[in-house]
């Protein structure tokens, strides 16, 4: 991409200094003629944006596919090729939490599928119409749900999505119909229906806190919960009326927690690799390498699972166990050049470092949804 047209003068229009080729030795600025046409002007702007000298693909390809190269380039001194590490990860996190985190419009289309969702031999719940599946499936026809059957089988995440979307009443008639046919004739797999529909049924029922104390006034007095787990059901409620505000909040703050995390993660590695007697900051710049390349893979896949082909479907399942291959991959040989460990030490440390992380990514999360319960709701 050509940089415009360079003058004949040799004097910095910036600073005055006079200029032996094409870039003022005193303050670097380039000495292009002020009149431009309008594609000279876009090209002249996005390469300024990118470095003027495509800094941002000559980092964004090794980075993705040469795991520690970057950041052993960048630590010997060879930086003039490559972008900060705190401006590249900046640039692609901000795009990759507008492109992931983004609202999800799901088509009609979409929403029909997931009704009807295919049946696979891995999926069935295999069940004798005998034991009273007839029972289960005549009351949800009749509110007008379709429940997709195959001779002998019934898809068991499907009924109890649509048990679910049910009113109270219909699900209070449907359990009656089914522990009316249990009673006749017993089975073990209509027994696991009747207690996973049974837990639908009451969580549902106790969409409020008064309604759940009613219920709980209705049972024996053996069978009602203690003033323990009445509290830690009022909480449970009222974090459930105010998921969607909580979930909201959450995901708007996730890009501040993985900021957070990184140093800590950075100090986990650094435990880890101690015997490698390297400063923290170029654990921490490790780190940000790693958490970059991880945007931009997810940057590119997360829309195609999401929003192309779905999270359920084969190709969206087949993509997201590809994403965490590629994320294994890359932490192991990173952390396998950048240290220069054996393949087994090297591994059973990854390990130790990603539960760290895991545990840590829990805590500040749990953190963030009491802080937000307590006081941003």
């Amino acid at each position: 991409m050509s940089a415009g047209k360079y003058r004949k003068e040799q004097n910095c229009l910036n600073c005055g200094f006079h200029v032996e080729e094409h870039y003022c030795s005193r303050c670097g600025q380039p000495n292009l003629e002020l009149k431009e046409n309008f594609w000279h002007f876009v090209g002249h702007s996005v390469a300024h944006y990118f470095h003027f000298d495509n800094k941002f693909f000559q980092t964004l390809v090794p980075l993705v596919s040469k795991p520690g190269k970057v950041t052993l380039d960048y630590l010997a001194g060879r930086r003039a090729r490559y972008i900060n590490p705190v401006s590249m990860y900046i640039f692609v996190s901000i795009v990759y939490f507008l492109v992931v985190y983004s609202p999800k419009h799901e088509s009609h289309d979409n929403e029909k599928a997931i009704e009807t969702v295919h049946v696979t031999d891995a999926d069935l719940l295999l069940v004798d119409k005998d034991d009273g599946l007839d029972s289960l499936e005549n009351p949800l026809k009749e509110a007008g749900v379709e429940l997709p059957m195959v001779t002998d089988a019934l898809h068991q995440a499907i009924i109890k999505k649509n048990f679910t979307r049910l009113p109270l009443h219909k699900q209070d008639s449907i359990l009656r119909e089914l522990q009316i046919t249990f009673n006749a004739k017993p089975s073990d797999s209509l027994r696991k229906i009747i207690r996973s529909l049974n837990t639908i049924h009451d969580q549902k029922n106790d969409s409020t806190y008064s309604a759940y104390l009613a219920r709980q006034q209705n049972l024996p007095e053996t069978s009602r919960d203690n003033w323990l787990k009445r509290l830690y059901k009022k909480r449970e409620i009222e974090l459930h009326q105010k998921s969607d505000l909580i979930g909201e909040q959450l995901e708007h703050n996730r890009p501040k927690q993985y900021f957070m995390l990184m140093p800590l993660m950075a100090l986990f590695i650094l435990i880890n690799f101690r015997k490698n007697h390297i400063y923290y900051l170029d654990h921490l710049i490790f780190t940000i390498h790693g958490m970059t390349a991880f945007f931009l893979v997810n940057i590119f896949t997360q829309p195609l699972i999401t929003r192309v082909f779905g999270n359920s479907s084969a190709v969206g399942v087949i993509l997201s166990m590809a994403v965490i291959v590629w994320v294994c991959w890359y932490m192991y040989k990173a952390l396998r050049i950048f240290y220069q460990r054996k393949p087994w030490p090297t591994l059973w440390r990854m390990l130790f470092i990603v539960t760290l992380y895991g545990l840590a990514l829990k805590i500040t999360e749990s953190v963030m949804m009491n802080l937000i319960y307590y006081i941003g709701t």
